[in-house]
C-alpha cells in the first residue's frame, strides 16, 4: 500500500464529503460502511476501485474528482 497516496486520497474523499455537509453515515451506504469511510479518511486502510465509485456515487461527485489532488 502507497501510504503517500492513500493519504492524499484520504484528505480528498474528506474534502469533497464535507463540501456536501454530509455526514460519514450520510456516505456509507450502497455496500460501504461509516466504519470504512472513517477507516479511508484516516488513512488507516485500502479500498477498491469498486468500492470508491459507491462512494463517488454516494458524494454526488464523479470518481475522478476523487484523485483530483497533486
Amino acid at each position: 500500500m502507497n501510504k503517500s497516496f492513500i493519504k492524499k486520497l484520504a484528505k480528498s474523499l474528506k474534502e469533497k464529503r464535507e463540501q456536501r455537509n454530509l455526514t460519514q453515515d450520510d456516505v456509507g451506504v450502497n455496500g460501504v460502511s461509516r466504519s470504512m469511510i472513517s477507516l479511508l479518511e484516516l488513512a488507516k486502510t485500502d479500498i477498491t476501485v469498486s468500492k470508491l465509485k459507491i462512494i463517488a456515487d454516494n458524494i454526488g461527485i464523479k470518481l475522478k474528482d476523487l484523485f483530483d489532488f497533486e
